[in-house]
């Protein structure tokens, strides 16, 4: 994403983001419902990888969210570098109807962070809130380990898509606040001192393949958000 001046107002954003977490806990109907307003009650695990663009409008801007969706089994983990390359954003997703998953969210978190960039905007998604009599993880539950990790968090069901859309809206708000922050940064240090950023560091959002970037220069290092 290039510094954006009044010439490129019109010009689209494009962010990657991941759905992460266990087989089984629902990340494909998120995706399905969220892109297509659709729901699969038999669906298989996924195989290898897929994605779905969608446009969300911010502040009158157009920002198209590239989704990406992988199976959660662990025999697909080869997948997982390409996978996590250049993401901005994460849902990672468990099941509130399955303890299992809820306590495998750190082994997840922790393979996100490795391969993914530090500016990674995360939301906790607990899913199949319409299970309400099989649940097992505590809404409570799921605020506390977010709030402890410093993720945002939301619980969902995608049968009934509640709270589907607000989960993935979340996400790029956030994703395009940090970019907003970062561009109107480095353009007041542009203003004040060209020459002294040349010798600074970059930070960038996002890099990769046809991804767009943005790029803060700042002297003395780089901040993460």
């Amino acid at each position: 994403m290039a510094f954006i001046s009044e010439e490129e107002k019109k010009e689209d954003y494009l962010f990657k983001i991941v759905l992460i977490g266990d087989s089984a806990v629902g990340k494909s109907n998120l995706l399905a419902r969220f892109a297509r307003d659709e729901f699969y009650p038999n669906s298989k695990s996924t195989i290898g990888v897929e994605f779905q663009t969608q446009k969300i409008n911010i502040n009158g801007k157009e920002v198209k969210a590239q989704i990406w969706d992988t199976a959660g089994q662990e025999r697909f983990k080869a997948v997982t570098s390409a996978y996590y390359r250049g993401a901005v954003g994460a849902l990672l997703v468990y099941d509130i109807s399955r303890r299992l998953t809820f306590d495998n969210i750190g082994r997840w978190l922790n393979e996100l962070q490795t391969h993914s960039d530090m500016n990674v905007v995360i939301i906790l998604v607990g899913n199949k809130t319409d299970l309400k009599d099989a649940r097992e993880v505590t809404t409570a539950e799921g605020k506390a380990l977010a709030e402890a990790k410093g993720l945002f968090f939301i619980e969902t069901s995608a049968l009934d898509s509640s709270n589907v859309a607000s989960a993935f809206q979340i996400v790029v708000k956030e994703i395009y606040n940090i970019l907003s922050r970062k561009v109107i940064q480095s353009q007041e240090l542009q203003k004040k001192d060209s020459g002294r950023l040349a010798n600074g560091k970059t930070v960038v959002l996002q890099a990769d393949g046809n991804q767009e970037t943005v790029a803060e220069t700042k002297k003395g290092g780089c901040c993460s958000s």
